[in-house]
């Protein structure tokens, strides 16, 4: 009997198909709706991009005159920062169960995984959830001064004066999306007008929700469930967003995983098991320039409910 033997790597990767970090990063993007919705800058080359913002702008005016002098202008920029984060998760796999000729494991976990890591990224842009210190915090924490809360009606609440796209638009920007939550469409499907007629409805080409023309969109994976506000809405070019290294994975097979306190949870040699090491390393910014004719805002806004 011994205790030395263990499986090589070679052989465990033979279960693992070739395909399946591509097939899983393709996946993500579906998978989050602040990157379906967000502006892809070029993959990162290094942990941080600056990414430079027109912070001041020109300014000219009329000559006096023949001999008048024209003014002279400056513009100004200053430098965000997109600071690439690692998500990654670990999935131990018996050995037994990949011999399982009948069982497409792979089938299983891909879409999980590409799931969680969508919800992952989605709570921190939206909310600041479980975010890297040195990210930005969520659009709805930003987007405070521009935050309306439901008071007696949702369409005055939404696509009035004092709404949530007015607020949008005060602050230079033209709102071209909506994430909501997915107890808004009863609210939206209730909202009448004063003659019973429906306020929202869904578009006759594509079946999706719409606001003022725009697309409402209702996350699935579970980002904006049992949380406040109930919608965000705004410019998603300004939310950008860029991938400092596509998913990868690595087999593991003679590793030990530990929980938090050290405490060993799996010995893969011994137990026969194998684990696929998911990474992924993503980056998040709001642009937010100067811009004419505009009070300084932010191209988001946030509806909450009615007080109780």
């Amino acid at each position: 009997m011994s205790y030395t033997a263990m499986i090589s790597r070679n052989a465990a990767e033979a279960l693992i198909p070739q395909d399946v970090a591509k097939e899983i990063m393709q996946l993500a993007p579906e998978a989050s709706v602040t990157m379906r919705l967000g502006k892809r800058l070029p993959n990162m080359s290094a942990a941080t991009r600056k990414l430079p913002v027109l912070s001041a702008l020109i300014a000219g005016g009329f000559v006096d005159g023949d001999t008048g002098l024209k003014q002279t202008s400056a513009a100004a920029w200053e430098d965000k920062q997109l600071i690439a984060a690692e998500i990654a998760v670990v999935v131990p796999i018996p050995e037994a169960v990949l011999d399982d000729a009948d069982y497409d494991i792979w089938g299983q976990i891909k879409p999980q995984i590409a799931e969680e890591f969508g919800r992952i990224f989605d709570t921190a842009v939206l909310f600041g959830t479980n975010k890297p210190d040195d990210w930005p915090e969520g659009l709805s924490v930003q987007a405070g001064a521009n935050a309306v809360t439901i008071e007696t009606d949702l369409w005055d609440a939404v696509m009035g004066s004092e709404g949530m796209i007015a607020k949008v638009e005060e602050s230079g920007y033209m709102v071209n999306g909506h994430v909501a939550a997915t107890s808004m469409r009863g609210r939206l499907r209730g909202a009448r007008t004063s003659g019973g007629i429906p306020i929202f409805q869904r578009s006759a080409t594509n079946g999706r929700y719409e606001l003022d023309g725009e697309p409402v969109f209702f996350p699935m994976n579970g980002s904006m469930a049992g949380v406040q506000p109930l919608m965000i809405s705004g410019d998603w070019s300004q939310m950008v967003w860029a991938i400092r290294q596509d998913m990868t994975y690595k087999v593991l097979d003679q590793a030990v995983i530990t929980d938090a306190q050290g405490a060993i949870v799996y010995n893969l040699a011994q137990q026969d098991m194998v684990a696929l090491r998911a990474v992924m390393r993503v980056a998040w910014q709001v642009a937010n320039p100067a811009r004419r004719g505009a009070s300084a805002g932010f191209p988001f806004s946030v509806l909450y409910p009615e007080e109780e």
